[in-house]
């Protein structure tokens, strides 16, 4: 059995350009997403999306500022993020022996804001999850696939994830929205969550819920310095809502929102929480911070004092991200950082925010 000291939580791939035409049905193939040669670059082009949809700077990870651009041609781009024998030689180079991947955050968008064709929607989805599970099976030891769910409707959510999840290599699932659509909880989701805790199937959201339509995601503070500002509010949203309640085993996976805020905030949670005359409380059985310890699974970068605050935020809870090859990543040099972030953590608390809990999270090593 391989021996996990470093597991990536949240790496991505970078899609290559047969992803969806080759694998959605031929109904589909004049419309599927698809690369197109610019001025500036080649770009995606996905229907309802308002623009071409670039990909350099989802891919410079490693490179000097001075090349990390937005606009690149295909051939251009690092193989790592789409080959995955190449991918195993820069993982070794960094010393990571496993990765979660994430899709590309635009396409993602796209493919989950396409919802006035469900059928189309669909299409799109089960051929990134079917690429996807292609890519992992290079090694299913190392690589593990974040299946995409639709969101137009929880009996499509649940019938995908029930899908996705039987594909080699898929060891979770991604929200884009809410699975019956919006951003907005809801008791129509409960068969979705429910689906999910019964197959101890991980859910994550990578920085935030998509905002519903074909648009970027740039506006107000959703940027890369503040990418932890809506992570509580939707945390909150869950807890509030009492969706851990009813499904106290529901494992939520909140990516690249970094962790040392999340003792500030539970504690706050926890004062509100106790100020309110009981009548105006929310219904639920524990107190807001509890959930974070059972129910949440947090995912950090670059994030030294979440580290030194572990014990508060949660050991049990924490996840280390390489980010490669996005521009957050330390690749080639991950292990320099960590060593110099964790002087003086103790050993079994080092391996579980940097292997352990991702292991347990993701059943790597699971021989069941």
């Amino acid at each position: 059995m391989r021996d996990y000291r470093l597991i990536s939580a949240d790496s991505h791939i970078t899609e290559p350009p047969g992803v969806w035409v080759d694998r959605m049905p031929q109904r589909f193939k004049e419309r599927a997403p698809h690369m197109v040669s610019l001025e500036k670059g080649d770009a995606w082009i996905f229907e309802g999306y308002p623009e071409p949809i670039n990909f350099g700077l989802n891919q410079c990870g490693g490179l000097p500022p001075e090349r990390r651009v937005a606009w690149i041609r295909w051939e251009e781009a690092r193989v790592a993020g789409y080959d995955p024998a190449v991918r195993l030689a820069d993982m070794d180079q960094d010393g990571v022996d496993a990765d979660i991947l994430y899709p590309t955050p635009r396409p993602s968008i796209a493919m989950v804001g396409l919802q006035d064709d469900p059928e189309l929607h669909l299409a799109q989805i089960q051929a990134y999850n079917n690429w996807l599970s292609e890519f992992c099976s290079h090694d299913l030891e190392r690589l593990g696939g974040l299946a995409v769910i639709p969101n137009i409707g929880v009996e499509a959510a649940v019938l995908e994830m029930r899908r996705a999840i039987k594909l080699p290599g898929i060891r979770g699932v991604l929200l884009g929205q809410l699975p019956h659509g919006g951003r907005d909880i809801s008791p129509k989701s409960d068969p979705f969550w429910a689906e999910a805790q019964d197959a101890a199937v991980p859910v994550a959201v990578h920085i935030s819920l998509s905002t519903g339509g074909p648009r970027r995601q740039t506006q107000g503070l959703q940027t890369a310095e503040f990418r932890f500002f809506e992570i509580p509010v939707l945390n909150a949203d869950f807890i509030y809502t009492g969706v851990f309640d009813r499904f106290p085993d529901l494992m939520m996976v909140m990516a690249e929102g970094d962790c040392a805020w999340i003792p500030y905030v539970k504690e706050q949670m926890d004062d509100r929480f106790h100020r309110v005359h009981p009548d105006t409380r929310p219904s639920i059985k524990l107190r807001p911070s509890e959930y974070y310890d059972r129910n949440i699974f947090s995912v950090y970068i670059t994030d030294h004092f979440g580290i030194q605050l572990r014990k508060d935020v949660g050991v049990d809870q924490m996840m280390w991200s390489s980010d490669f090859p996005h521009t957050g990543t330390h690749w080639p040099n991950s292990w320099k950082v960590i060593e110099k972030d964790f002087a003086g953590v103790a050993e079994e608390e080092k391996h579980k925010i940097l292997a352990g809990n991702a292991a347990r999270l993701y059943k790597f090593g699971d021989n069941d």
